[in-house]
């Protein structure tokens, strides 16, 4: 099975597109890749609902798409038989993690994806944000501790790139990857298109032989898979015989293609 569990719904202009025909549009390319199920993972500072969590100007311009609204159309392409998942990139928001997560729960998400952009506001990866003031060691040691938080916090099932802190292609001397217990790890394609050129993430995150999932970080129907030879040799190399599906917050292992 191949599963790409990292993409946003949106339109031509950048807009979410909350019908059946949006979701339709990332299907059909899915199919035409191989692509055997995608989940929807709209960032979910885009929502009013979390409004309140909101304090950098992106964040505030963009908070004005309705949750309800977004959930309903992936759920009707699934009472309709498209195998679709539905999904929220769940954005590090360090003490309002909780917070949050009660904002989150009364939706019927089969999973959510964890991920690390910012660390007290300032953006990994972007610059000069976390980068003006800090150290690469420092930065690294940041985000990953963020990271780790994040996976304990019981709020997220994957971790979206992992290993985002290597976006500009700086590494400390000695990276040391931290211990990420009782959630995946996504093999995203979406490294390949940024400064560093790679795959997320470095082989050896995956030594301990986490769970996986597939992604592509597609914010256009045309991008669902793009790269995917390249994810599934990373997986194979790894020792991977299984892809982790999800439902309604339950994971499940199903053979790798």
């Amino acid at each position: 099975m191949i599963v790409d569990y990292h993409m946003h719904l949106r339109d031509p202009d950048e807009r979410i597109d909350h019908t059946i025909e949006g979701v339709e549009r990332f299907v059909e390319t899915a199919a035409a890749r191989g692509v055997d199920e995608i989940g929807f993972t709209e960032h979910v500072y885009y929502f009013s609902q979390t409004r309140e969590l909101w304090t950098r100007p992106y964040e505030i311009e963009r908070c004005v798409y309705d949750l309800d609204a977004y959930c309903d159309a992936v759920v009707e392409a699934k009472r309709q038989g498209l195998s679709v998942k539905l999904g929220l990139e769940v954005d590090y928001v360090g003490a309002q993690q909780s917070r949050l997560a009660e904002l989150l729960d009364p939706y019927p998400w089969d999973y959510l994806l964890g991920s690390v952009h910012t660390i007290d506001r300032l953006a990994v990866d972007l610059e000069p944000g976390i980068w003006a003031d800090a150290s690469v060691e420092e930065v690294w040691q940041r985000y990953f501790a963020a990271l780790a938080e994040l996976a304990a916090s019981g709020h997220v099932d994957v971790l979206a790139h992992p290993d985002l802190a290597k976006i500009f292609g700086r590494r400390p001397d000695r990276i040391e990857y931290p211990v990420l217990d009782g959630v995946a790890l996504e093999i995203s394609t979406a490294g390949l298109h940024k400064p560093v050129g790679e795959v997320y993430p470095d082989p050896a995150m995956l030594a301990g032989r986490p769970p996986i999932t597939l992604a592509s970080d597609a914010h256009v129907p045309r991008n669902v898979g793009r790269d995917f030879d390249q994810a599934l040799a990373l997986a194979h190399a790894a020792g991977y015989e299984t892809v982790t599906v999800f439902d309604r917050r339950t994971a499940h292992q199903r053979p790798l293609g």
